[in-house]
């Protein structure tokens, strides 16, 4: 269950990041969930509070401790800070040190299979959750598959073999979403994957014009497949990046923490943390 939300349209109805204050709310929320699945683990993620003011992150994860949840995973920025700056692994640690009886799981800033390792090194964390941290780079999971295991992770994919990921992606999305609607959504990614690579911005400028498979299969015939990765690629920002905001909550949202009133349509189909 995702507690991490920071968008305006998820908090101002009290979702999201927003509702771990309404501590009450949130135990008998978490408590439900984790009764009505039975034998299926259950497991909250959630930020560290709403702003550096109003920080909840280690009752939350006693509520999800205390009520049965598998494990729990804390984003170490508050819904203040959006994706700004640099995730605060101290409070990883600090959730760690008060959680006795299950596993808690560290997230943020987890660029390359080594931020992993230092992340628990630092945290003692039981694991770690990744986010942008994959977009372009799915190969991470195979790098922290073999750093986990005792292996030194494998160099970074070249360009041919970067396309060839690029073109399974976009027609496991074709298939499931229809080509057009999918292609559409793909650009974006294909933004992520190429990044860093010599002349990637031109590449990239075609690569937002495209609307089949069979153009990305023409791209991927004309590029410069042997070209390596850049070192220096490894840890461009993805996904979300700069920016901060004021929370954007519901009227009186505040005036009664303990209030343990559900919301009205506070969820919504959007993901993120």
């Amino acid at each position: 269950m995702n507690f991490g939300c920071p968008v305006p349209k998820v908090t101002r109805r009290g979702g999201g990041a927003a509702l771990p204050i309404k501590r009450r709310l949130l135990r008998s929320i978490v408590g439900a969930a984790v009764k009505g699945a039975g034998d299926v683990p259950v497991t909250i993620k959630f930020r560290m509070g709403i702003n550096d003011d109003l920080l909840t992150f280690i009752e939350t994860g006693k509520i999800g401790e205390g009520e049965g949840c598998a494990a729990i995973g804390l984003h170490a920025r508050t819904a203040a800070q959006l994706y700004d700056g640099e995730a605060r692994w101290a409070a990883i640690g600090e959730l760690k040190a008060a959680i006795t009886s299950i596993p808690v799981l560290g997230n943020g800033d987890v660029w390359e299979a080594e931020d992993a390792l230092r992340m628990m090194r630092m945290t003692g964390c039981d694991g770690v959750i990744v986010g942008r941290g994959c977009l372009g780079r799915p190969w991470l999971f195979r790098d922290l598959a073999d750093i986990f295991d005792g292996r030194d992770p494998q160099n970074p994919p070249n360009l041919g073999e970067v396309f060839d990921v690029m073109i399974d992606h976009a027609g496991r999305l074709a298939a499931w979403f229809g080509e057009r609607h999918a292609m559409r959504g793909f650009r974006k990614h294909s933004s992520w994957y190429t990044k860093g690579f010599r002349g990637s911005s031109r590449l990239r400028t075609r690569l937002m014009e495209v609307t089949s498979l069979d153009q990305l299969r023409t791209i991927a015939a004309e590029v410069e497949r042997d070209l390596p990765f850049s070192p220096s690629a490894m840890r461009v920002p993805r996904g979300k990046t700069a920016g901060t905001q004021k929370v954007v909550l519901p009227a009186g949202f505040l005036d009664d923490v303990d209030d343990p009133t559900p919301l009205v349509a506070a969820e919504q189909a959007v993901s993120g943390g």
